[in-house]
């Protein structure tokens, strides 16, 4: 049975460099077929994975969302694969792409989009914005079989949390139930992890900090492997938590 994993959190917490980096353990760990979603269309993710791709090689997921009917062909369509890992799929926006060049879409049509891609592969993966007025995101934490909240070590994190939790208090999205991961962005001894554990208190697992991650974000490499033993260990057992 097909799962839907949504990963969300505070602005510039790592959400999208670790839904890429949990796609690639779960593909490598578990055999498994998995396809990650980004939905930002206001910084599109495929430039930034696939930055020496052609334009014309890369595919939107706006064009299936588009049109009147979810189908499985059309999805399949703009699926981008890495060379000689057919199982392991992205799907977002395009360069130059926003929110308005395609029709707005409602919450059905979402959750068409994410019942079809949960027939495709084992494992979706949804890299959401922060702000869940974005509809694929909102509907992706709604539907999700396990949403994993990241957070940084930051006052900037803790006043997004504390502003924007309440707003998100229906149970319909689940967040008692919310893997916390405390993401580790920046060098641990300027960070005030303690105070932030305190603070947070429902934290299952803590990111350190990994220098590799931060230089392949800044060089455009997301899709190369990460040898830091403390990252991959404890992406490995946040992993095995959601499988």
């Amino acid at each position: 049975m097909s799962k839907l994993i949504a990963v969300w959190g505070s602005p510039n917490s790592g959400k999208t460099c670790f839904a890429i980096k949990l796609a690639q353990c779960i593909y490598e760990k578990y055999s498994a077929s998995v396809l990650m979603l980004s939905t930002d269309y206001e910084t599109p993710t495929l430039p930034i994975l696939f930055p020496n791709t052609k334009a014309d090689e890369l595919f939107s997921i706006g064009v299936p969302l588009s049109k009147t009917d979810i189908v499985g062909h059309e999805v399949v369509k703009s699926i981008v694969t890495v060379k000689g890992k057919m199982n392991l799929g992205f799907l977002g926006y395009k360069d130059s792409e926003n929110k308005f060049t395609y029709p707005s879409y409602d919450d059905k049509k979402a959750k068409a989009l994410l019942t079809v891609l949960k027939g495709l592969v084992d494992f979706v993966i949804v890299d959401c914005t922060s702000s869940l007025s974005n509809i694929l995101s909102t509907t992706a934490v709604e539907q999700a079989d396990t949403v994993i909240r990241l957070a940084t070590p930051d006052l900037k994190s803790i006043s997004y949390f504390s502003s924007q939790l309440p707003l998100y208090a229906d149970p319909k999205y689940k967040t008692e139930q919310h893997i916390v991961v405390l993401n580790t962005t920046e060098k641990e001894v300027f960070m005030p992890v303690e105070e932030a554990k305190a603070h947070f208190k429902n934290i299952s697992f803590i990111l350190p900090y990994c220098k590799t991650l931060r230089k392949q974000n800044i060089d455009g490499d997301l899709l190369k492997a990460i040898t830091d033993k403390r990252y991959i260990g404890t992406l490995r057992m946040i992993a095995e938590k959601v499988v």
